[in-house]
């Protein structure tokens, strides 16, 4: 679809009325969307557009997963301007947040608001809706334990999904299973913190306050360890993004052990997406906890 075509209808079926659209932008939006700045007459925005029979639901997820954020006061996110379903399309319209020159001490500033963020909990892990992550369904069925949350809704989808596509082998799932019988001894004992739940490099933009802004979130109340192990593991943030979140909301002892625990997870999704080097990664996690 015409993406001039896809916002002009997106804007009639949300708002009643036309929208005149003066000039369109493509963005980077990776194989899944194509992503676009948009110029009208009543202002600029961000239109994401996919396929609706592959991804059903993904920016009704993101969307939701956005105003939970929004909802902390913690950390900005883009605002939620609409989301439709047009024909074979999805479309999601945000605000168009105009990048600035970073404040000084960005990295402090970060930590500190995610700090505030994690810190907003609930009864249970998981959520009452599902999402994304990447292309790739997320459940978020709500659990009491943590280790219940982490093994049969994070873990184990994508485990059956790698085996399901021989990526992962019988062996591999034994090494799983014995690395399941150790996590209730491994894992954090805290109660459920909201987390962005794919938070590295490439999911924040400097705002127009020149401070971070979330973008792309994978929501759910989890540890907040995954968060902190997700930002470390495609390069890390700077030192000073660490320290002043232990200023505001120390890590349990121990939390530097559990990283690459975490980190099975995303690992696991990008096996699932992009196999190679991956595969070695997650069995090599495995085998350090295990042995």
């Amino acid at each position: 679809m015409n993406p001039a075509d896809a916002f002009r209808m997106s804007w009639e079926q949300s708002f009643h009325r036309f929208a005149d659209v003066v000039a369109i932008h493509p963005l980077g939006g990776g194989s899944i969307n194509s992503v676009y700045k948009v110029e009208t007459t009543d202002g600029q925005f961000v239109m994401k557009m996919n396929s609706l029979s592959r991804y059903p639901g993904m920016f009704k997820g993101e969307a939701a997963g956005l105003q939970l954020i929004m909802d902390t006061k913690s950390v900005s996110v883009p605002g939620i301007v609409a989301v439709t379903a047009l024909k074979q399309h999805q479309v999601l319209i945000l605000e168009y947040i105009e990048p600035a020159p970073r404040i000084k001490h960005f990295y402090s500033h970060f930590g500190e608001q995610l700090a505030a963020m994690h810190r907003h909990t609930s009864e249970t892990f998981g959520l009452s809706f599902n999402n994304y992550i990447g292309s790739l369904p997320q459940n978020n069925k709500q659990e009491k334990s943590l280790y219940d949350f982490f093994i049969q809704h994070r873990i184990e989808p994508q485990l059956r999904l790698a085996v399901r596509k021989e990526l992962l082998n019988d062996r591999d799932e034994k090494d799983f299973e014995d690395l399941f019988k150790k996590l209730e001894h491994l894992l954090p004992d805290e109660h459920p913190s909201l987390i962005h739940g794919d938070l590295w490099n490439g999911n924040y933009i400097t705002g127009n306050d020149g401070k971070a802004w979330l973008i792309d979130p994978a929501v759910s109340y989890s540890s907040r360890e995954a968060d902190i192990a997700m930002t470390k593991l495609f390069g890390g943030f700077e030192p000073e993004f660490y320290s002043a979140y232990h200023e505001v909301f120390p890590l349990i002892d121990g939390w530097e052990q559990r990283l690459d625990l975490w980190n099975l997870y995303p690992l696991l999704v990008h096996v699932n997406l992009f196999g190679g080097h991956y595969v070695q990664e997650v069995r090599s996690i495995v085998k350090n906890y295990i042995r």
